[in-house]
């Protein structure tokens, strides 16, 4: 991680991220008028997990992930402790507990 002194809440911010493992729709080419039919709608029975990650403000294309929950209760829970710990710890104090070497 980059050299700061400060709260962490300067630094990150933690955010939950809904993912659905579904069977790619099968598209069906018509070579008449180059085009495909709209995607099918998501399968119900489909895997759906919760990532709770933390973003780099400075850029936020830098993500670390922290857990990966079935449930959104549980990823709540989780995003809930990590933005405490924003708030408490400094800097250094959030890069040790979360992001360990």
């Amino acid at each position: 991680m980059a050299m700061g002194i400060g709260a962490a809440k300067d630094f990150y911010r933690v955010r939950v991220t809904r993912l659905t493992e579904a069977e790619p729709p099968e598209f069906e080419w018509r070579e008449d008028i180059l085009y495909r039919e709209p995607p099918a709608p998501l399968q119900e029975e489909a895997l759906v997990h919760h990532r709770v990650e933390v973003v780099d403000l400075d850029d936020d294309e830098r993500v670390t992930m922290i857990g990966v929950f079935e449930s959104l209760s549980d990823a709540t829970e989780a995003f809930d402790s990590a933005t405490e710990d924003l708030s408490a710890l400094t800097r250094s104090e959030f890069e040790e507990r979360y992001f360990p070497a």
